[in-house]
């Protein structure tokens, strides 16, 4: 069941609203005292429905997780459409877009939000582990370079990490600076892919995946980097992955 209602992020679009979209699992009402774990993703509208999806297909997360019986609520809030507001919303770094134009990141901003106020609404009215154990992020494309920095800067509230097709061309072959000062906790898991056929879509963007895996590697992280064979930078190519990284995150 995905239940849906409107929130504001007022840091960053004042009180204009959008979408939340809540996943709850398929026994979350048989057993009124169950509580469980959290996965927190970004681009919510793409991820339970195809008629809401940016490009007219989604992830079929819902599908799946019914079907598996997996126990987790999963949260998404849609991004911001208006003009670049998604890209800036999404990135924790200032980068320059191959057209030129140059975008200021509020992926802190966004990110102060999610921890700040947004989970703790999500812990109130939904039946929710809020340990930091039990508390997950995933993400692709920009959302998969948030979900990398989400378990860099804020890692004392989320323990497990998916990031797929991160977008790391925002600083070319650098391994992103919050990696490099984030500060891991000794059970931190990320589990990060990136399609075969995307290599070509950025420059260096091969380089600076295998970079960024060895960074989180030398960090301590439990990192599991893969390449898809013959994946592409799209909704259907991600929803493929879903069983392989629920895996990886032990659900």
């Amino acid at each position: 069941m995905v239940k849906t209602f409107k929130i504001s992020i007022p840091s960053l679009t004042g009180e204009k609203k959008r979408k939340a979209y809540v996943y709850l699992p398929t026994n979350y009402y048989k057993n009124s005292k169950k509580r469980f774990p959290v996965l927190y993703m970004f681009d919510g509208h793409n991820l339970f429905s195809d008629q809401e999806a940016t490009y007219g297909k989604c992830w079929g997360l819902a599908d799946y997780l019914d079907y598996t019986d997996t126990q987790i609520i999963v949260v998404g809030v849609e991004c911001n459409t208006v003009g670049n507001g998604r890209l800036m919303e999404y990135s924790p770094v200032n980068f320059t877009m191959p057209n030129g134009d140059k975008i200021k990141g509020q992926g802190k901003k966004y990110m102060d939000w999610l921890v700040g106020d947004f989970k703790g609404l999500i812990d109130k009215r939904f039946r929710t582990l809020k340990d930091r154990k039990n508390t997950f992020i995933g993400g692709s494309s920009m959302g998969g370079l948030m979900t990398l920095y989400a378990i860099s800067k804020y890692n004392k509230y989320f323990s497990k990490g998916a990031a797929l097709s991160p977008s790391l061309w925002v600083k070319g072959q650098e391994v992103l600076p919050f990696i490099n000062t984030g500060k891991f906790e000794g059970d931190t898991t990320v589990y990060m892919d990136y399609g075969s056929n995307e290599f070509s879509n950025h420059e260096a963007q091969r380089v600076a995946f295998f970079n960024t895996a060895t960074a989180l590697g030398e960090k301590g992280v439990f990192v599991t980097a893969r390449v898809v064979p013959y994946g592409n930078h799209s909704e259907a190519s991600w929803e493929r992955q879903v069983p392989v990284f629920f895996k990886v995150l032990g659900l």
